[in-house]
């Protein structure tokens, strides 16, 4: 997959400097890797209720999308069977934040690969998927910015449909 198009977020009101020419954005090599790193993420959902839901999740990045195993009758899962879309970010203080969209992992090699990854990250076992699905979201758009380069380092990156 190519990189996504990087581009200057609108963001009135915060004296944030344009990016003529592309200075100042950052890579998506950048957002990758902590996106990779991250140990602890977010993820946001909201399944048709009036308020989101917000919780924290383990997760791992892995060719390009997002994977996670949550409980089966959990909110979480209830959330997104009924709206897909999401939101979820890092838990680190120069933060990438993602939106996208969430479905079951098919079961197959794929899933198998994200597993040995999600093994190797954390101290558990990979979960039971007959009660807790593992759920991959399929990036749309995605945000960064570098605390201490508030000014000139936001960027967003879309990717194609």
């Amino acid at each position: 997959m190519d990189d996504p198009a990087a581009s200057r977020p609108f963001m009135p009101g915060y004296g944030i400097a344009r990016a003529a020419g592309g200075a100042g954005l950052l890579p998506w090599s950048w957002a990758e890797a902590r996106l990779v790193q991250s140990y602890r993420y977010w993820i946001i959902s909201t399944g048709g209720r009036p308020y989101p839901h917000a919780m924290p999740v383990w997760g791992v990045w892995f060719e390009s999308e997002f994977w996670f195993s949550t409980g089966g009758q959990s909110r979480k899962t209830r959330n997104l069977l009924a709206d897909p879309r999401c939101t979820l970010h890092t838990d680190t203080v120069d933060p990438v934040v993602l939106e996208g969209t969430a479905a079951v992992a098919p079961q197959g090699a794929r899933l198998d690969q994200v597993l040995d990854h999600y093994k190797a990250k954390y101290p558990m076992e990979p979960p039971d998927l007959a009660e807790n699905p593992v759920f991959v979201v399929t990036p749309h758009r995605a945000f960064g910015l570098v605390e201490a380069e508030f000014t000139t380092s936001p960027t967003r990156w879309q990717f194609e449909p």
